[in-house]
């Protein structure tokens, strides 16, 4: 049986262009690729939530997909826009069914918001294009999105927010230096989300022309000193890039679509 995903797009249409014209894909498309990449018979739809006809479709017919995955993105939560609270209130929405959530970065946020906790400025810093040795806790290690993943990882990532409490009820999975929350699991309403402040679906050599295009905004905010240190930066993470494994980066996605294949079957 083929898996049936809705892929919820986290930018708005600004945001998008700009994904598309330096990570070659909007934040929806980019997720896509891998989903079909590791299960080439999967069928997807993509929907975002500011288009209000989009999501009141796909609600009427929530019981077709199999799992739900919402995406990063570049809006801020404490923005609430009326963007933004429409992301959130379509992540309350899904929580209404029994649907399998894979929540990336942005999606964190939302699906956190949406379960009633605060996501404010990260307080360590943020990261830019990479997080570095990512620890899964004993915990994470004994949950299924970590299945064959390495203790201790590094990884593409892309956030100046963090999810400051955890939901009701949920797991924190691993953690690093700049975010408590790295990963969770939590069960809101019928749902089931696994959520993760980083990136399993991204390359680094996209985060680098995430990083470049940001370039004058990330100094300007001091999250480095000068064009210098945040040309360090770039190169540490092209020599981390010499190191990236694609079974590694990407087995949160696979064992996530494994486990909705057993849920099924």
């Amino acid at each position: 049986m083929s898996l049936n995903i809705l892929i919820v797009e986290g930018n708005n249409s600004d945001d998008s262009s700009i994904f598309v014209k330096v990570a070659g894909a909007t934040a929806a498309n980019n997720l896509k690729n891998l989903v079909l990449k590791l299960e080439p018979s999967s069928k997807t739809k993509i929907i975002n939530p500011a288009n209000d006809n989009e999501t009141n479709e796909v609600l009427k017919n929530i019981n077709k997909y199999h799992g739900i995955i919402f995406t990063g993105g570049a809006m801020r939560i404490n923005d609430m826009t009326d963007e933004i609270k429409k992301h959130i209130n379509f992540a309350s929405n899904c929580f209404q069914h029994n649907k399998i959530i894979l929540a990336i970065c942005w999606g964190l946020q939302v699906c956190s918001a949406a379960a009633g906790v605060k996501v404010e400025p990260a307080k360590n810093g943020a990261h830019i294009g990479i997080a570095t040795d990512v620890m899964i806790n004993e915990q994470g290690q004994n949950n299924l999105i970590y299945k064959n993943k390495k203790t201790i990882f590094t990884t593409p990532a892309f956030n100046y927010d963090e999810v400051v409490k955890l939901p009701e009820g949920a797991t924190l999975l691993s953690s690093d230096k700049i975010n408590r929350v790295m990963a969770i699991h939590f069960r809101p309403g019928k749902s089931e989300v696994w959520g993760l402040q980083y990136h399993p679906d991204y390359e680094y050599h996209q985060m680098i022309n995430l990083a470049n295009a940001r370039k004058d905004r990330i100094i300007k905010n001091k999250f480095f000193k000068d064009e210098k240190a945040f040309e360090a930066h770039i190169n540490y993470i092209k020599e981390q890039d010499k190191k990236l494994d694609f079974e590694n980066r990407t087995c949160e996605v696979r064992n996530w679509m494994d486990y909705i294949k057993l849920k099924i079957n």
